[in-house]
């Protein structure tokens, strides 16, 4: 990750206090690394799909300062938030279209499955979100995990640095994860 870490969360913290010009400052800084995010996940959908890298930070930018109150601890927090709006942001898109297809079907996804993914199978998000739900209740550190790996595009070694754990731990738990996964999205 490029930018200065700790001018991120010193900019997290001048806008957890309610400065307006920490935002304006932030932003710039992590767009790349937002960008980043986005076009890992876009490597995985269809290549006629109706949103692009930059709508979705876009979104997720507005979705962002639209925040009444925010409370970000340091960077890793943030991109984990930002990460999971993101994932909310293409779920709810994934929604309007499955409502706009009236069941005509979207092809059934296996976490395996979606990492081959090359642009040319249009993934049930909807199954996946429902899986990610469950998870969260069980275990929100592997929950974090998958967002960031799957939805976020991290490596292993980045989602360890985001979540502030060892690549041994997020290894562990990215492998007990997709295999739980893998069982709940065969049931569904």
């Amino acid at each position: 990750m490029s930018q200065d870490p700790h001018n991120v969360t010193d900019l997290l913290l001048r806008w957890n206090a309610g400065d307006s010009q920490a935002v304006a400052e932030l932003m710039p800084l992590i767009n790349e690394e937002l960008l980043k995010i986005a076009r890992s996940y876009f490597r995985r959908e269809p290549k006629d799909h109706t949103l692009q890298p930059t709508a979705v930070v876009n979104e997720c930018y507005l979705r962002l300062i639209d925040r009444n109150r925010v409370s970000f601890k340091d960077r890793s927090h943030f991109f984990a938030f930002a990460a999971r709006t993101m994932r909310r942001i293409l779920v709810d898109h994934a929604r309007a279209r499955k409502a706009a297809k009236r069941g005509q079907g979207a092809a059934a996804l296996t976490l395996s499955a979606a990492e081959q993914l090359q642009g040319n199978e249009d993934p049930d998000l909807l199954a996946l979100e429902e899986a990610l739900q469950i998870l969260a209740t069980l275990d929100e550190r592997q929950s974090h995990i998958v967002e960031l790996r799957f939805f976020g595009g991290l490596s292993i070694r980045e989602t360890a640095e985001v979540l502030g754990l060892a690549v041994a731990t997020v290894n562990r738990d990215w492998a007990s994860a997709r295999a739980w996964l893998q069982v709940q999205l065969e049931k569904a």
